[in-house]
């Protein structure tokens, strides 16, 4: 599909990626992840994290957490508060701090992180402490840090504690799309003027809370995982996080700071057709993709690889199948699409950003990554899905991710050689 470009302010700013840090249930770190998602490596096993005896999923992505934490400001009493969510989000926001060669200094520097449940485990905790508590031990109802420790601004301030900076603080928790949605936001407060470099990023931990709300609603794979195969049955959940310094063009380079990758566009759209069921025919999709490559200044033609939200869900597949072949036009049949979420499951409110990071390492590596296990796919992708591990040639990638209640956001990402 091609259409007209608005016009571009002048004080629009080009914004640079020269930070990343990654952690997820194929590892810790950007090398160790780049290279899981470049083989399509899978990493589910049965949950560990709590009791899944009564559930009828039993499998999920969890991450594998390193015994210490890197060093940083954090007294050992904050670091002992952390649970396993604020550890991920700090061990990726220090890969990303000290790549880019940022220090804290008297520049306020914004915090925007994208979340569902972050803190979630800590409450799961006081509440059976709570419940269990007999009346002689009473005060662990009445311990008000048991509150104020799991709550996601909490770990926020945590982080800038860890690195010695200040600065507003913007939690973003709009369903699947919050990850995205925190480095949109991040990406808008660059390219106006109003920040010359952001942290932002998205994070989430495995709770048995919506581990047991996801199965519930039948929403998870008794089976494996396989977006936009004909015959999926739901999706699975992972956890992890994403941390990312943003910064202008002109910042970057007055440091002389190496580039990872260029964000280009965002663009986001809401459809109330349903509280969890997105439009059949994906119309708030195809807004929120048609507005980010707008803002881009790019179309279908320059798209080299799509990063799709495919949870595996019937519902959700199916919808944005249509979304992205009316988006693409004629160029749907030669636009390689895959969903990672294959190999490391729904990672929530950190999923945006870990996708945001998967589409930085595959036009840095010139490569896609691949979907394993797809058996037929569905007959609504007009597209091909990448199914094997595969060289590409490709100067801007396109990443989806749409959430419950009608949230859709995208971004476009820009190799920078």
């Amino acid at each position: 599909m091609l259409f007209p470009f608005p016009p571009t302010s002048d004080k629009a700013v080009r914004v640079v990626v020269t930070g990343a840090g990654v952690v997820t249930p194929l590892g810790v770190g950007w090398q160790l992840n780049a290279d899981g998602f470049r083989t399509g490596r899978k990493a589910f096993r049965p949950v560990t994290r709590f009791p899944i005896s009564t559930q009828r999923a039993r499998i999920a992505a969890e991450v594998d957490l390193p015994a210490s934490l890197p060093p940083t400001r954090l007294t050992a009493r904050q670091e002992h508060r952390l649970d396993a969510a604020a550890r991920m989000l700090l061990i990726a926001a220090h890969e990303a701090w000290t790549q880019s060669g940022w220090s804290g200094g008297s520049d306020l520097i914004p915090l925007v992180l994208g979340t569902t449940s972050g803190g979630m485990s800590l409450g799961e905790a006081f509440y059976r402490q709570a419940s269990a508590a007999s009346p002689a031990n009473a005060s662990v109802r009445r311990q008000p840090t048991r509150i104020t420790h799991y709550q996601p601004q909490r770990q926020a301030l945590d982080l800038a504690d860890a690195f010695g900076f200040e600065g507003p603080v913007t939690i973003i928790a709009n369903a699947c799309a919050s990850g995205a949605n925190a480095v949109g936001h991040a990406f808008d407060l660059v390219r106006s003027g109003r920040a010359s470099r952001v942290l932002t990023g998205g994070y989430d931990g495995l709770s048995e809370l919506v581990f047991s709300g996801f199965d519930s609603l039948q929403a998870l794979s008794v089976t494996s995982c396989r977006p936009f195969d004909a015959r999926r049955d739901g999706l699975a959940l992972g956890e992890g996080a994403a941390v990312f310094c943003l910064e202008s063009l002109e910042s970057a380079s007055r440091r002389n700071a190496e580039v990872l990758c260029e964000i280009s566009g965002y663009g986001s759209a809401t459809d109330t057709h349903h509280l969890t069921q997105p439009h059949p025919a994906g119309d708030a999709a195809l807004q929120s993709m048609n507005a980010a490559c707008a803002q881009a200044r790019v179309s279908a033609e320059h798209i080299g690889y799509i990063n799709a939200h495919g949870t595996g869900t019937p519902a959700n597949d199916g919808a944005e199948a249509s979304a992205i072949t009316r988006w693409a036009g004629a160029r749907a049949s030669s636009i390689p699409v895959s969903s990672t979420k294959a190999g490391i499951g729904h990672l929530l409110g950190a999923s945006g950003a870990v996708e945001a990071a998967v589409c930085m390492m595959a036009l840095r590596g010139q490569w896609l990554p691949p979907e394993l296990g797809i058996g037929e796919p569905d007959p609504a992708c007009g597209f091909p899905i990448v199914t094997a591990p595969t060289d590409a040639s490709f100067e801007y990638a396109l990443s989806n991710s749409f959430g419950f209640g009608g949230s859709n956001a995208s971004l476009v990402f820009r190799r920078f050689a």
